[in-house]
């Protein structure tokens, strides 16, 4: 390989700075919050001063959503301790070495071997052991009482009429909202990218599943009517700093009104996302979005996940065009009742 004759010099160096290297490890700092302050980055500005978004990023990582029970208390791995992680869930997840019998919860996933999945290979730049940041283990708060009795209930009745049409199937089956499109912006398993066009007056969000924009006024203008609503809500840019933040409320709402595919989790017309963007360096935008729903969850929380930059292409993510899934899952429920299997 090209790198081949480089690499052999830096091993030969590595030896010959065994020493130095063990001697670093054993002084290096234990945490986040004693490490040596990094050098400033001034970020590029817009023509009206403001720091430059613009681009093409990437928010695929390894880091779950919650913090895993094994790590408990513990909020940041070491890059040793990351490494091994990364290494560990890309095996655990490459759909080509799954083997056995599929179970009930396993079919969506051997609907596609390792060449369709890009859920990325590297934890958070911050290498936190969750996208949860708030509250501090990690984990999304319960549900109030309503919300569990809502949410049974919507399962119950799913469970029951799963595919009587194309309007019973989840949103993202049916190419209307995912995860990913946000907000809040989660990582999805494929096509986790988003191209970020900015003037004075709109910062725009294409994400490329479904091939979704976002238009993000920033003149100022107040929100809609609480009686017009929308799928990805009603957003409202400003900055802090050198930081934008969108403020979102007028959520659409139906019981499939969830995050996406990843986390089963519900929202309400209560909904009110706050996001903030940070390019922190020349590649990384640090993403930070609190959901707080009264009505749905006990208590906000936050998710935080790194942005990376992409010099590659954004292609159309054509999803009606190619749903032929829909027409599979209607004919194959329709097939099911007429041999007397559907419940």
């Amino acid at each position: 390989m090209k790198y081949s004759a480089l690499a052999s010099l830096g091993a030969m160096a590595a030896l010959l700075m065994v020493p130095l290297v063990i001697f670093a490890q054993a002084s290096a700092p234990t945490s986040e919050s004693t490490a040596a302050p990094k050098k400033s980055w001034t970020p590029p500005r817009t023509p009206d001063g403001h720091p430059s978004l613009e681009g093409i990023w990437t928010n695929a990582t390894v880091t779950p959503l919650e913090r895993p029970k094994e790590l408990a208390g513990k909020a940041f791995l070491t890059e040793d301790e990351a490494a091994a992680f990364e290494k560990k869930t890309l095996e655990h997840k490459d759909m080509d070495k799954v083997e056995g019998a599929p179970g009930p919860d396993d079919l969506a996933h051997r609907a596609y071997n390792q060449a369709w999945i890009d859920s990325g290979t590297h934890v958070v730049t911050t290498r936190r052991t969750s996208l949860v940041v708030d509250p501090p283990d990690g984990r999304i708060p319960p549900f109030t009482p309503e919300a569990q009795k809502k949410y049974a209930e919507a399962h119950a009745y799913e469970e029951q009429h799963p595919s009587d049409g194309p309007e019973y199937r989840t949103l993202s089956e049916r190419c209307i909202i995912f995860a990913n499109t946000g907000p809040p912006m989660l990582p999805d398993g494929y096509n986790a990218n988003y191209q970020i066009v900015q003037n004075r007056d709109f910062v725009t969000i294409l994400s490329e599943m479904p091939h979704a924009v976002r238009t993000i006024p920033m003149d100022g203008r107040p929100h809609l009517p609480p009686n017009v609503r929308q799928w990805q809500g009603d957003p409202r840019g400003h900055w802090e700093g050198d930081t934008l933040v969108v403020d979102t409320t007028n959520f659409a709402y139906s019981d499939q009104s969830r995050y996406g595919i990843f986390y089963d989790g519900m929202s309400d017309q209560n909904l009110h996302i706050t996001e903030r963007f940070t390019r922190t360096d020349p590649n990384t935008i640090m993403y930070r979005a609190t959901i707080d729903d009264p009505t749905v969850y006990t208590k906000p929380w936050t998710i935080e996940v790194s942005m990376n930059k992409r010099d590659y292409t954004m292609y159309e993510y054509a999803c009606h065009e190619g749903n032929y899934a829909m027409t599979d899952i209607l004919s194959g429920a329709r097939a099911e009742e007429a041999k007397g299997g559907a419940k």
